[in-house]
């Protein structure tokens, strides 16, 4: 009965909160709703499913499933220390509500009503365990009413201890442990009764999300979970702030591979981490990241899903031989990662994480989503201003000062790679050589929230904070990933049009119901056609620049990217049907990468990055048609006014503009004035790949053309 009253009294509330028909459902879900004298019987457990994955050949490639780790324990042998932790970090009402905490629910209702879907968490410890063990996972509303119902029930007919003791035996938290005691032999081995305070700490913040917290994966993150728990242990008065303050400076011995070094986290390693041999580690690792943040982590373990995902296995091989080659005689902690997406349906066709999934199972190609860092991208950033620029309606034949140190404001005067100075340049000839100190003043054009809008709509996360930016972003200070890299640059092969990158081409669940079908992706227009094939022209210079002997012998475009002190080294290339970011650099560390293989000079995107590129792009692409980019329509050459005039030998004019025609320039669609001055041209197309096009003099006669190439 006092579940009964305490749904109406909920449902009176709700109805003042939402619209009525929604009321007069859920009202009809509590009617018609049968309560049984007793709890229905548990579902069958689904962890003897084992879960397949297979490549876009339908070959299998590996399988998802629980191990051999669920490890029985007895009532007695859980410490308080973690009962308090799991308390204090999931229902700290857990010992005076009725099952449902109905404050929680309340809140938690009201946004899934109004946002027509289940968006909020409010379950119980009493609830979680009900929807684990009778209900299942289904995001309804229905499904919520019925596990409420049936959490109220269990909380009268059960003693609170024996709910709590149930629920950590049957609770998923990661690496396939399903329980405590088996996530104390997995993460710490030993067993569960004598798991310290800081031990309970970490693994009771691994409930919410294990992928996401999983400390060998993502230790920062575990790292940050664990004081939160601690955090609330104190709040609630189960800890004194003495045993808080230990426990935060605590060092945890952690099964693994290699001790990362990550400052500011206690953490030692302390035997090999026991794993499960895949053929690709890493790329099932990301297949697992993925399905785990829209499924579950326990539907990926335990219901027998059928994932067929877009592993390309020969580009896969490649790869894995690519990156293999270029590492060949160094040692860790350098990594490379590599990653393949195909432009038009955003598959993820290959992808090389790291060195050794056994020592590290951060996913450096995933960045921060895959447990590690986002890299600073250097002058890989430098399309994305171009194509902001384009977009502007200003022309590839616009041109800045490429002196050295210039002073774009009064307190930023940006360099060019190796102390380089060049003349007036136009873009087209900045992006190939990447001059630095012309970046930085279009960037200052067009601006930061326009081109970091850009990016965003390509696939490249802004920052958080924007406040935090300023004009080193042109030279690519801001932090991405190998995969949004990758995806990104594909939007210019799919001549502006992008699809959301996936791993996964079809998911089924054991009964053959298809759960997410990607086969006909979806492609969203978000650049001008125009932009795309003007970024594809330029960008195929790069080749004969700053990545000069890098081709492949077919079309294909891409960018170089070098950051301060060679401590990140990128090469971002693609052709019509493939785009493949390569990352360079230390794991955890920001060390200089010099003195690789013998090299003195530190690392830049155009050599072990491209080269790993080049040699697998040639196997990657063998077998597929040579296709060429579309070519760019002709584009109005806008003429600097400043430059004109000062060849003529009048004062300059005008300030640089902010977007379109700048100030001090015009589009010349008119004769030259007959004085006595070099003859200019009308109009300008941009040349076909293939041709060669005649530079006027260079006012600086600082050598053109032909200075030291950029980053």
């Amino acid at each position: 009965m006092r579940s009964i009253l305490r749904a109406i009294a909920l449902v009176c509330v709700t109805s003042v909160l939402v619209p009525l028909a929604v009321t007069v459902t859920i009202l009809a879900a509590f009617i018609f709703l049968p309560l049984p004298a007793a709890l229905p019987d548990p579902r069958p457990p689904e962890g003897a499913q084992t879960s397949r994955i297979y490549d876009i050949n339908g070959d299998v490639i590996g399988e998802f499933r629980e191990f051999e780790v669920s490890k029985p324990v007895a009532p007695e042998d859980i410490p308080l220390v973690l009962k308090q932790a799991v308390i204090a970090s999931e229902d700290r009402r857990f010992y005076s509500h009725g099952g449902v905490d109905v404050q929680g629910t309340l809140r938690a209702l009201v946004a899934d009503v109004r946002a027509r879907a289940a968006v909020q968490g409010g379950s119980t410890i009493t609830q979680q365990y009900v929807k684990n063990t009778y209900v299942g996972g289904d995001r309804s509303l229905s499904r919520k009413v019925r596990e409420a119902v049936l959490a109220s029930q269990l909380d009268r007919q059960i003693d609170k201890e024996e709910i709590l003791f149930k629920y950590l035996q049957q609770i998923f938290l990661g690496d396939g442990a399903i329980g405590v005691g088996a996530a104390a032999e997995t993460y710490f081995n030993k067993p569960v009764a004598d798991l310290n305070l800081s031990e309970a700490a970490m693994l009771a913040g691994l409930i919410p999300a294990p992928s996401r917290y999983e400390p060998r994966g993502n230790l920062l993150l575990a790292e940050r979970r664990r004081q939160i728990v601690l955090d609330a242990m104190l709040d609630e008065g189960y800890i004194t702030p003495e045993q808080h303050a230990e426990a935060f400076a605590q060092t945890l011995f952690l099964v693994g591979g290699e001790t990362p070094q990550t400052e500011g986290v206690p953490l030692t390693l302390i035997q090999p981490r026991p794993t499960v041999e895949t053929k690709y580690p890493y790329f099932t690792d990301y297949v697992q990241r993925y399905l785990a943040a829209r499924y579950g982590d326990r539907a990926v373990f335990e219901r027998g899903l059928e994932i067929y995902t877009t592993l390309d296995s020969r580009l896969q091989g490649e790869a894995q031989r690519a990156v293999g080659a270029t590492l060949e005689g160094t040692a860790p902690p350098l990594e490379m990662s590599l990653i393949t997406v195909e432009p038009t349906t955003g598959y993820v066709k290959a992808l090389v994480g790291g060195r050794d999934f056994r020592a590290s199972s951060v996913n450096l190609a995933l960045a921060g989503e895959g447990g590690g860092l986002d890299r600073q991208v250097g002058s890989t950033f430098k399309p994305f201003v171009l194509a902001t620029a384009l977009e502007q309606g200003v022309s590839p034949d616009k041109t800045y000062s490429g002196a050295n140190g210039i002073c774009v404001t009064p307190d930023y005067c940006p360099q060019n790679f190796g102390g380089s100075s060049y003349g007036r340049v136009d873009l087209r000839t900045a992006t190939v050589k990447s001059i630095n100190t012309v970046y930085v003043q279009l960037l200052a054009d067009v601006g930061l929230d326009a081109t970091f809008d850009l990016a965003a709509t390509l696939g490249v996360e802004p920052p958080a904070d924007r406040t935090q930016l300023d004009l080193t972003a042109a030279l690519g200070s801001t932090g991405a990933s190998p995969l949004e890299m990758a995806s990104a640059y594909g939007v210019f092969a799919a001549r502006g049009e992008r699809a959301e990158p996936t791993p996964i081409f079809k998911v089924l669940d054991r009964e053959g119901v298809v759960l997410e079908d990607n086969t006909a992706p979806t492609r969203t227009r978000v650049l001008k056609e125009s932009t795309a094939d003007t970024m594809n022209d330029i960008m195929r210079g790069v080749f004969r620049n700053t990545a000069v002997g890098k081709d492949i012998g077919r079309p294909a475009a891409g960018k170089t990217g070098t950051t301060s002190n060679s401590k990140d080294a990128w090469f971002v290339g693609y052709t019509p049907a493939l785009s493949t970011a390569v990352w360079m650099g230390y794991r955890d560390e920001e060390n200089p990468l010099v003195g690789i293989k013998g090299r003195s000079a530190g690392v830049t995107g155009g050599s072990f990055p491209a080269e790993t590129w080049q040699d697998y792009m040639r196997a990657a692409v063998g077998p597929i048609p040579v296709t060429d980019f579309t070519e760019p329509a002709p584009v109005v050459k806008v003429v600097d006014v400043a430059r004109r005039e000062a060849r003529r030998g009048f004062s300059p004019g005008g300030e640089r503009g902010t977007s379109g025609t700048p100030a001090g320039s015009y589009v010349e669609d008119l004769p030259a004035p007959k004085v006595a001055a070099p003859a200019t041209t009308t109009t300008t197309t941009a040349p076909p790949p293939s041709t060669t096009t005649t530079t006027l003099p260079d006012p600086e006669g600082d050598g053109g053309l032909f200075g030291t190439p950029g980053g």
